[in-house]
């Protein structure tokens, strides 16, 4: 099976034009094609038109179609083919969207995509990528006003300013071209683009329109249908949304204007991004949280280290273990926003604030309104979730499958996250094409893109050891930690701030989770989660090589530390390496 990266470095990377000489040899290196490098070398990259890129890519996956699905499902798929209009119509064309329909290609499916609104989703047009332009920009403005940091390597700088246009400006064109660069991407593979809001109307028929346009819509039917439609901004009751003074991140993406005090409602990965910006813009904020510590979600441990660090230096207060109950808009630069707090378990007012903005980051709501589920026998949780197996298969009201229906992403609530989203739709095409594939979302990693990074993966210590005194072994798991404070390039770059720790079983040595705040953590971890999703152990990867003076280094040593209870017998070996075939090797 083809991995969720290939699939994602080769297609766009050559319709991109960037690094298509590479990508063809990594792609005749993992398919043994040839044909596909002669190709490769009569088309120099300077010379690439984008038609030639695509053209390329049509011959390369025409090839390997056959190769796709096994022989059983290919022979249905061309019994199928003269049915329906599509081997998969996908409705909803975010990262999981895209993800799926390049590998459904890939495997010799004929696709459709579905998009009601902007290629590229939430994550591309609202949310990751606009974000990390700010945090971006914002982080230069931080690093450049800290005199003590830049002195303290030689460096002094005065009157760092920054204009706040600009920086919206870079978040908008950033999330605009990678918007265009996924829709030349499906274009280039074949994919037909079908613009509206998508509908449900029978087993294997979808109807789609847009309101108020008699020009643009139609029916398709498919073989396969996968939804992938998303979600949006959850806003608790009470709050009313003006987009100016009380808005979600939406909003707040666009940077309209800088707030000298905003109130942050909710302090888990969104709100700490944006208190991240804020600050380094001059803001002053104050998170409001309804549990009794901020950054709920997070390792217990990891959160008072990150609170020390993003939070208690910078200007920033709390209130914990209450509520936001009512929230009046004001007018920016006029009138305060007014917040009434009360406390979660009395439900009594206990404070009120007056505040310039605030942004609303309570976390996120399915978008499945409309899809007229229930023509098919389903319907959503009660908080509007698809319900789905662990194979994607939407399942009906009795519990049992509906045939041919997929669900995709933050649309089912299973892990909402983009990449957790594409790893779902590969793995639901892996099923219709009768290879059975199942993820697992504890090897799916997360981050949050602070300066310095927090991030994750597995179980928190918490977790880990609640499950292991249910299940009997709580006495075997053990956790080991090591400083960034010890890392040498992190001394260099004199930021030392961090840590990271590994929960693990030590009579088995299975990794349970691992969790690091630091520079680049949102990097380093995947180095944990690759390692976790492939079934190593700590005993296999304390012997990993690690290129020095680098980062990387931080997870050298924690591994390192991770002893097992039959490696400290005196009578235990080590591991010994294991030889890779020289036919193997790429």
């Amino acid at each position: 099976m083809v991995t969720a990266h290939a699939l994602g470095s080769f297609p766009l990377d050559v319709v991109s034009g960037v690094g298509a000489r590479r990508s063809v040899k990594v792609a005749r290196a993992r398919h043994g094609r040839a044909s596909l490098r002669e190709q490769s070398c009569m088309l120099p990259q300077s010379n690439l038109t984008s038609l030639a890129r695509a053209q390329l890519i049509r011959s390369y996956l025409g090839s390997q179609r056959s190769r796709g699905c096994s022989r059983a499902s290919t022979v249905v798929r061309a019994q199928a083919a003269q049915k329906y209009d599509y081997d998969l119509v996908i409705v909803g064309a975010g990262v999981g969207g895209h993800g799926a329909a390049m590998h459904a290609v890939e495997s010799g499916l004929k696709v459709a995509v579905i998009e009601g609104h902007d290629i590229g989703g939430t994550c591309v047009n609202r949310g990751c990528v606009p974000s990390k332009a700010l945090l971006a920009a914002s982080g230069r403005v931080r690093d450049m006003k800290n005199a003590h940091h830049l002195k303290s390597i030689g460096i002094t700088v005065s009157n760092v300013e920054f204009e706040r246009q600009p920086i919206a400006d870079h978040a908008n064109q950033l999330a605009a071209g990678i918007q265009q660069n996924l829709k030349r991407s499906l274009e280039g593979l074949g994919v037909d683009i079908l613009i509206g809001a998508a509908k449900l109307t029978a087993p294997h028929t979808i109807k789609y329109n847009l309101p108020g346009r008699v020009d643009v819509g139609g029916e398709v039917t498919a073989k396969d249908i996968m939804l992938a439609t998303g979600s949006v901004p959850f806003v608790p009751p009470g709050i009313p949304i003006d987009g100016k003074t009380v808005f979600t991140s939406d909003h707040a993406l666009k940077l309209d204007w800088i707030p000298k005090w905003i109130a942050i409602i909710g302090s888990g990965y969104i709100g700490l991004e944006f208190s991240d910006v804020y600050t380094a813009l001059g803001s002053e904020v104050t998170f409001i949280e309804a549990m009794d510590k901020l950054m709920p979600g997070f390792d217990g441990e990891i959160a008072k280290m990150a609170q020390r660090v993003l939070v208690n230096p910078r200007h920033i207060d709390w209130h914990t273990g209450v509520l936001a109950t009512k929230v009046t808009p004001g007018v920016p630069g006029v009138k305060p926003v007014l917040i009434e707090l009360t406390d979660v378990k009395t439900k009594e007012k206990v404070d009120s604030l007056e505040v310039d903005a605030c942004l609303v980051a309570t976390g996120r709501a399915p978008y499945t309104h409309g899809l007229n589920l229930g023509a098919l026998g389903v319907e959503t949780d009660r908080r509007g979730f698809v319900p789905v197996n662990e194979k994607m298969q939407v399942l009906d009201t009795k519990g049992k499958t509906v045939p041919h229906l997929y669900c995709i992403g933050d649309a089912n609530g299973k892990y909402m996250l983009a990449h957790a989203a594409s790893a779902q739709g590969i793995s639901a095409v892996e099923n219709m094409c009768g290879r059975e594939h199942v993820l697992d979302h504890s090897t799916v990693p997360a981050a949050c893109f602070t300066h310095p990074e927090v991030s994750f993966v597995g179980a928190t210590e918490e977790q880990a050891r609640e499950t292991a005194q249910k299940k009997g072994y709580g006495s075997k798991v053990a956790v080991v930690k090591t400083s960034f404070k010890a890392n040498t390039k992190a001394l260099a770059e004199k930021e030392s701030d961090g840590m990271a720790k590994m929960i693990y079983r030590k009579d088995t040595g299975e990794i349970l989770g691992v969790h690091i705040f630091g520079l680049h953590a949102a990097d380093l971890i995947h180095e944990a989660s690759n390692a976790m999703a492939t079934h190593q152990r700590v005993q296999d990867i304390k012997f990993n090589v690690h290129s020095h003076p680098t980062l990387s280094e931080v997870l050298d040593e924690l591994f390192k530390q991770g002893h097992l209870e039959k490696m400290d017998r005196p009578d235990a070996k080590p591991a010994v390496a294991q030889k890779m075939p020289q036919q193997a090797r790429i």
